[in-house]
């Protein structure tokens, strides 16, 4: 069974709290953008309510993580200080906890969303089911490890206070893995696809207005940020460091 190390759990709980806030609020301001820029001067029929709908249920999913964080250190730190034994360290640890195994359910229903958008936009770039073949096998078993993840969470017993123990800490390894991985293939090959159009149409452009070069640099410092925070949270898992915890929550 292997041991966690890093970070006291206590401490990292707090700080993966506040780091969450902070990426939450900038999360509300980017629904706000996008609202606006779906919905500014267009009729009712004329609104992308597909991506609308998206939008709303990763901002909900988002809330109530947020939410259950917060009733976490709650109960942690005030509630259970004193008489869960081990104190709020010990708390932390235990993967059975309800809010520990709600937060899970949570990040994985965002993570499958979230591959799922960028999937889905690289079909839409590509126009093939070719291209999305190999990022929706991974998508697929990214949701397996995932839901299994989550249930070996909830189902653990003499290793509740160890998530990095083999039966939790394999499929969580798996998890991470495979939506790197997907997210790096679909990322990689929708910059690629707009950046080869910019190139076909900037000979017969005759200005520089309408350039597509900044749609390129956005998904490429996106992809590039996402896949070093997954890459970290991999890292974390496999040497079984409780760095994980926060990285978990600014994902």
């Amino acid at each position: 069974m292997a041991q966690s190390r890093g970070i006291p759990l206590d401490t990292a709980a707090i700080f993966s709290t506040a780091m969450e806030a902070i990426l939450y609020g900038f999360s509300v301001l980017m629904f706000v953008g996008t609202m606006w820029t779906l919905t500014y001067k267009r009729r009712m029929r004329e609104i992308n309510r597909p991506i609308v709908v998206v939008a709303f249920t990763l901002l909900i999913l988002s809330t109530a993580h947020m939410i259950v964080d917060i009733i976490r250190i709650e109960q942690g730190l005030v509630t259970y200080r004193n008489t869960f034994p081990g104190g709020p360290a010990a708390f932390f640890a235990d993967v059975t906890q309800v809010t520990f195994v709600v937060k899970n359910i949570i990040y994985t229903m965002q993570t499958m969303i979230g591959d799922g958008i960028v999937i889905y936009r690289c079909y839409v770039v590509w126009q093939s089911v070719w291209i999305i073949i190999v990022p929706s096998l991974l998508w697929f078993g990214t949701t397996v490890c995932g839901c299994i993840a989550v249930y070996s969470i909830s189902q653990a017993t003499s290793e509740a206070g160890n998530i990095f123990a083999r039966a939790t800490g394999q499929w969580i390894t798996a998890f991470y893995a495979m939506t790197l991985a997907s997210n790096l293939w679909a990322s990689g090959f929708l910059a690629y696809r707009i950046w080869r159009m910019e190139r076909n149409v900037s000979a017969i452009r005759t200005s520089r207005r309408g350039s597509m070069m900044p749609i390129v640099r956005v998904l490429a410092d996106a992809a590039i940020l996402y896949s070093v925070a997954l890459l970290s949270a991999l890292v974390c898992s496999v040497e079984a460091n409780n760095g994980t915890y926060v990285i978990l929550d600014m994902v």
